[in-house]
C-alpha cells in the first residue's frame, strides 16, 4: 500500500474508517516500525498546534497524524490545515477522518482540491451491501459462504458490522471454513430472528421434520411462541403479497410495491412454486388460528405451533 503525504478518509462507518487508518498506520510502520502515531479526537486540534505536530523531531523517524472528526474543525482551523496541505512536511502522513455531509465540506473540496488521496467509508445500510460484506469478511478469513447463508447470518447478529465481522471470522473458524444456513442456525440457534425465520422457512418450503426440529431448538433455547407465530406470519404473507403482485411487476418497482428487498422476493418466488392460491389461505388461516392459541386461547402453545407447522405443510402443494 503507497501512502501519500495527505490522505482524506470520508465516511461514517466507523469500522471501516478504523480499518482505513489501521491499514495507513500499518503500511507507515512497514517502512519505519518506530513512526510516531498521534491520533487526535474532537476538539484536540488547537490553532498552531499543526505546525508544532509536524515539525521534524530531534530524533528523526515518520509521524502520522490522524485527525477525528475533522468536520468539526471551524473555518480557521480547516484554513490552517489546507495550507498545510500545500507544503506537507517531510516523512509526515495528515489523515483526516471526515464523516461526510454539508458540515466541514470546505476541507473535503480542499483537500480534493489538492488531490489528497481519498477513501470512502460510507454508511452500509441496503441488504445486498450487508450481505456482500458478509461474503467478503468469510472470504477474507479463507472461508466461503452461500448467500442464504450470508443472509441468515444478517438475521442472527443484527446490522452492526464490528458483530458481523467477528461473527465471520468465528464461524469460519468453527465451521472449517464452510458457512451455510445451517451453520448460522447452528451456532446461533439461541437468537429469536434466526430461529423463528429458519422454522418459518422450513414450513413454507414443506420440510417438515425441519422445521419442527428447528421450532423445538427455539422453545428450548427461550423464545417466545408469539415470535415463531410473527416469523410464520410474515413467511405466509409474503407468499400472499408476492403472489397476489400484478403480472409483469418485477424489480425495484416491484420491490417498492411490496415493501420488500429484491432478494426476499426472488426468495419467496422460488417457494411460491410449490402453492396454490388456496393453498395460501388455508396457510393464512392457520397462522390467524395460532396467534389466538398462543396469546392465551391454548393450554400447550408448543403443541399449538406443531399443529400450525403441519398445517402449513399440509397446506403446500
Amino acid at each position: 500500500m503507497s501512502v501519500e503525504a495527505i490522505i482524506l478518509i470520508v465516511g461514517d462507518e466507523e469500522l471501516l474508517v478504523d480499518r482505513a487508518v489501521g491499514d495507513i498506520v500499518a503500511a507507515v510502520r512497514g517502512e519505519d516500525p518506530e513512526a510516531e502515531v498521534t491520533d487526535l479526537g474532537p476538539g484536540g486540534l488547537e490553532p498552531g498546534r499543526l505546525a508544532e505536530m509536524t515539525s521534524p523531531s530531534l530524533f528523526g523517524g515518520g509521524k502520522v497524524l490522524v485527525l477525528r472528526s475533522a468536520q468539526d474543525l471551524g473555518k480557521d482551523l480547516t484554513a490552517e490545515v489546507l495550507n498545510y496541505a500545500r507544503t506537507p512536511a517531510e516523512d509526515v502522513v495528515l489523515v483526516a477522518v471526515h464523516h461526510g455531509g454539508a458540515k466541514g465540506k470546505a476541507l473535503v473540496d480542499g483537500l480534493t482540491k489538492l488531490k489528497a488521496r481519498k477513501i470512502s467509508c460510507p454508511k452500509i445500510s441496503k441488504m445486498g451491501e450487508r450481505v456482500d460484506f458478509v461474503r467478503a469478511e468469510i472470504r477474507k478469513a479463507g472461508g466461503k459462504v452461500s448467500p442464504d447463508g450470508a443472509r441468515a447470518l444478517l438475521d442472527a447478529v443484527g446490522n452492526d458490522l464490528r458483530e458481523l465481522a467477528a461473527a465471520c471470522s468465528q464461524l469460519v473458524a468453527d465451521t472449517g471454513g464452510k458457512v451455510d444456513d445451517a451453520a448460522v442456525a447452528q451456532y446461533y440457534r439461541g437468537r429469536a430472528e434466526v430461529s423463528g425465520f429458519t422454522v418459518a422457512d422450513k414450513a413454507i418450503e414443506g420440510r417438515l421434520a425441519d422445521a419442527l426440529e428447528q421450532l423445538r431448538w427455539a422453545l428450548a433455547t427461550g423464545v417466545a411462541p408469539v415470535l415463531i407465530v410473527s416469523a410464520l406470519a410474515q413467511g405466509v404473507r409474503g407468499l400472499a403479497k408476492v403472489g397476489g403482485a400484478p403480472r409483469g411487476a418485477r424489480g425495484a418497482a416491484l420491490a417498492k410495491d411490496l415493501g420488500m428487498p429484491p432478494w426476499k422476493i426472488e426468495r419467496v418466488q422460488k417457494q411460491l412454486r410449490a402453492w396454490s392460491a388456496d393453498g395460501v389461505a388455508r396457510a393464512l388461516a392457520a397462522v390467524a388460528e395460532a396467534d389466538a392459541q398462543v396469546k392465551g386461547g391454548a393450554a400447550d402453545p408448543a403443541y399449538a405451533l406443531e399443529k400450525t407447522i403441519a398445517d402449513i405443510v399440509a397446506a403446500r402443494g
